[in-house]
């Protein structure tokens, strides 16, 4: 079964790169994305039983990821959020992982890691 994966990501180059690698790397497919936080947000609620994993960059077009990150309510959607960002820094892995995100990736330093991630969500029963 394929995992089905939400993107939010504002750089339209980058999206489309991350798109192609997910596919073919990860044999995962990104269902829908987003350019900002209210798009994000309102696709992730309206709906539930689309998406088993949400990728979210921490500054969008308008709004951020840990705006997103604190609008999903139960505890078993934040442990479906991973956060994929150029702004890592140590304090922001911090506040998003205070608020429910499942993990951090630096999109530079740690995108192997990242994609081992989604594999590994991808051999779990969904």
């Amino acid at each position: 079964m394929t995992l089905s994966i939400f993107l939010a990501e504002d750089d339209p180059v980058l999206r489309d790169q991350l798109i192609a690698v997910i596919d073919d790397v990860c044999e995962a497919q990104v269902v829908a994305s987003a350019e900002t936080q209210s798009a994000a947000t309102e696709w992730l609620h309206d709906h539930p039983d689309c998406w088993e994993l949400a990728v979210l960059d921490l500054y969008l077009k308008e709004g951020t990821g840990f705006g997103v990150i604190e609008s999903l309510a139960s505890s078993e959607e934040k442990d479906r959020v991973v956060v994929l960002t150029n702004s890592a820094s140590p304090a922001n892995r911090a506040r998003c992982l205070q608020l429910g995100a499942h993990a951090v990736f630096d999109k530079t330093l740690e995108l192997n890691a990242f994609l081992d991630h989604c594999r590994e969500r991808n051999c779990k029963p969904h």
